[in-house]
């Protein structure tokens, strides 16, 4: 902890985000004195929330063009990303607890809310960020109000609700790649009970993943839509209820991949084996640059419902219910040996729907003691299938053509395609309460449990290989099905202490867990599809957080054990992948996050993160791992940012905003294979207002030092390369904002 110590005294700094008018409202620069949030399912002043919690408001998530959930590592210490299988389907590691399997039947440790919905699957997850009011980070375990899959913590995304006047805003945009966007929320006050609003958001550019194989397109373009519409209802001033519907579609050319050759090239020396050509080098190429034959489009489409109800029973009892219902689909058509070969291509199919209901009673009074008690059932049904296309332009059997006769004639699967299919039932039932005691006037006690029931099938699971004329050759996986079932308590039991002039002193003892999962990568043998442990973490955490000054400071440190993380094992001898638990881990490491006002026209906000995140005891893939990093989990993360009211008259101002991040080396592996880290990094980015009146002219530009770097690295050396997804490059662009 000297280290941490240490880089403390830096005071690099990010994130409580000033709260801000709606959208349409809105002027940059301004920051409101309150910042009101419900990470805690309660409404509360954010510098009293006592947990490691960041906040970006709707105004700054405007700003500074975030448009998906990926965005949001450039402002919040200690969240990473990788974007394994896309940009909208991002695993998210927090504090250093993330996930390995990329498959997508799974469920990440670090939880997505929109609206109070759980978004569990990644078929659910193709959103774009638009008409919000805010985004919360909590770190840490939040097993006791949020349940399974918080180990690493939760993300709310909370959009806009309808309020009882009638306005609105529009937006439209140009940036290079041929972007254009448009954006757009129309609220109206029908009567005095009820009020709507409608948003929107669409895009479209060109890939900036240059493909250089002639007829085939960019990879890595923009394709994409989303509309939400909101009805409130206050049939008095004890009731309200919000209704939201919302679809979106993304269909963009997929995206694109830095396919570093070994050696042997891509291919690894099979088609010179076979007197067929050679294999790929990739010679007069850059890492935004390849030569894919496989330019297929990717597609996500999502349909949501979401009910909320909040009920004053009495003056002291508030009554919440929260229903949502999903249905999504992806597909993900990946090339990827990025190459003119059929070295391997991979698509990946995910689709389902769930539903949750969650019931709560609220307890306050004003007295010392204050309470949430409640239920939650949420259910997930999933089809699942993954094809393996393992060089299908090879004619192994020499007679001209390729076909099953391919597959059958060698022994090393070359020619064929094996494919697996499932399906996924899981079902959770959980009971939670949470409580806070004033033992002093100063002082308050919290704690709160929740036991959930969780229980699993995977059905059907089947494994076959066929040619690539779709003949069937062999079954390796014959039908069958795998089962889980099983019960946790989590919870947390805190101590707050509030000193003279406001400063929040807090500590506590959490406990999460992620629920069991089952294995989506068994194609070779039954033996592959096994059922992985749920991971638990227990976690202390103390913080602070006050005012020097005109200086708004929080500060956290915490330390966690990690049981049984679930990580996709390769056996070295036969290459089947099994999902394995790693014993033991230990992570500590603290955050550090600043606002400043140093002048009425100037708002200066910073972050810093310090991790140390490594393996105790485990084997993964044979290999004894420990000492080993833990995946996405690098030990500095620093952000700043400035906002700079440069001119104003009353009726024109110019505002100014400047942004930087910076990221230190990391692995995405917990083999820690050297060639595949990733060495730090920083992030630039920049943007002016011209605001006059109603509408706001805008020019704006992120990574402006077009810094190539990787957001998931892949040892693919049987396939003869490296699997390298590359971040996005600079953009820039303009829009015009006219409010109403």
């Amino acid at each position: 902890m000297s280290v941490l110590a240490a880089g403390l005294c830096s005071l690099l700094a990010t994130s409580v985000e000033a709260a801000a008018p709606a959208p349409e409202a809105a002027s940059a620069g301004e920051a409101s004195a309150e910042i009101v949030v419900t990470a805690q399912k309660r409404a509360e002043n954010l510098s009293k929330v006592p947990l490691s919690l960041s906040v970006l408001d709707g105004q700054t998530v405007a700003a500074a063009r975030f448009t998906q959930a990926d965005d949001l590592v450039s402002r919040i210490p200690n969240l990473r990303f990788s974007a394994t299988v896309g940009e909208n389907t991002p695993i998210f590691s927090l504090r250093g607890v993330s996930m390995s399997d990329f498959s997508l039947n799974q469920a990440g440790p670090v939880a997505a809310y929109y609206d109070e919905v759980y978004k569990g699957n990644f078929a659910f997850l193709g959103l774009q960020l638009y008409d919000l009011a805010r985004i919360e980070v909590l770190r840490g375990p939040q097993g006791t109000l949020y349940g399974k899959n918080t180990t690493g913590g939760a993300i709310n995304y909370v959009a806009e609700k309808p309020r009882f006047e009638n306005g609105g805003y529009l937006r439209a945009g140009l940036g290079n790649y041929n972007r254009a966007e448009m954006q757009g929320a129309l609220n109206i006050a029908a009567t005095s009970t009820i009020a709507a609003r409608i948003a929107f958001t669409a895009a479209r550019a060109d890939g900036w993943f240059r493909n250089r194989l002639p007829g085939q397109d960019d990879l890595s373009s923009t394709r994409e839509y989303g509309v939400r519409g909101t009805l409130l209802w206050e049939p008095s001033d004890r009731a309200e209820i919000v209704l939201r519907l919302s679809t979106s579609l993304q269909n963009p050319r997929n995206y694109g991949n830095y396919s570093k050759p070994g050696p042997d090239g891509v291919g690894a020396g099979v088609y010179e084996a076979y007197g067929q050509g050679s294999s790929y080098f990739r010679e007069g190429l850059g890492p935004r640059e390849l030569e894919a034959n496989f330019t297929a489009r990717r597609r996500a489409r999502t349909w949501s419902a979401a009910l909320t109800g909040t009920f004053r029973l009495t003056d002291a009892l508030t009554l919440t219910s929260v229903s949502g219902w999903d249905r999504g689909s992806l597909f993900v058509p990946e090339d990827t040996d990025g190459s003119p070969t059929r070295a391997l291509e991979i698509p990946y199919t995910d689709r389902g729907t769930q539903l949750g209901q969650e019931l709560r009673l609220a307890w306050d009074d004003g007295g010392p003691f204050s309470a949430i008690a409640g239920i939650h059932h949420h259910r997930e049904d999933l089809f699942n299938a993954t094809d393996l296309n393992f060089w299908t332009d090879l004619d192994v059997d020499g007679n001209g053509q390729v076909d099953a006769g391919d597959c059958t004639a060698n022994s090393s699967l070359l020619a064929c395609v094996i494919s697996n299919r499932f399906d996924q039932q899981k079902r959770s039932w959980a009971a939670f309460g949470d409580a806070r005691l004033k033992i002093a006037p100063r002082t308050t006690l919290r704690g709160g449990l929740r036991f959930t029931h969780d229980s699993g099938l995977q059905s059907g699971l089947t494994s076959q290989v066929r040619g690539v004329d779709g003949v069937l050759v062999a079954t390796l996986i014959p039908p069958l099905d795998r089962r889980f079932s099983g019960n946790n308590l989590s919870g947390k039991v805190g101590l707050d202490q509030e000193l003279e002039g406001g400063t929040l002193l807090f500590a506590s003892y959490s406990r999460g867990y992620r629920a069991s999962g089952f294995n989506a990568q068994a194609f070779f043998d039954p033996a592959e599809a096994g059922v992985a442990r749920p991971e638990t973490i227990d976690a202390i955490e103390a913080g602070s957080k006050g005012k020097l000054g005109t200086l708004a400071l929080s500060f956290t440190a915490f330390h966690y054990i990690y049981r049984n993380q679930q990580f996709l094992s390769v056996n070295p001898a036969d290459a089947t992948q099994t999902l394995v638990n790693l014993d033991r881990s230990r992570i500590y490491g603290a955050e550090l996050e600043i606002d400043a006002r140093p002048h009425p026209d100037v708002l200066l906000s910073g972050g810093l993160g310090l991790l140390h995140a490594r393996a105790i005891s485990g084997l993964i893939s044979g290999l004894d791992v420990r000492g080993h990093h833990l995946s996405n989990a690098p030990a500095v993360t620093a952000n700043g940012s400035v906002t700079w009211t440069a001119w104003s008259d009353g009726k024109t101002r110019i505002i100014l905003r400047g942004d930087a991040s910076y990221v230190s080396s990391q692995y995405f592996e917990i083999v820690n294979i050297p060639r595949l880290r990733q060495g730090g990094y920083a992030l630039i980015g920049a943007g002016i207002d011209y605001q006059r009146g109603d509408w706001t002219l805008s020019l704006w530009g992120k990574n402006l030092t077009d810094r190539t770097y990787f957001t998931s690295r892949i040892d693919l050396s049987g396939f003869g390369f490296d699997y390298n997804h590359v971040g996005t490059p600079r953009t820039w662009g303009a829009s015009l904002r006219r409010s109403f």
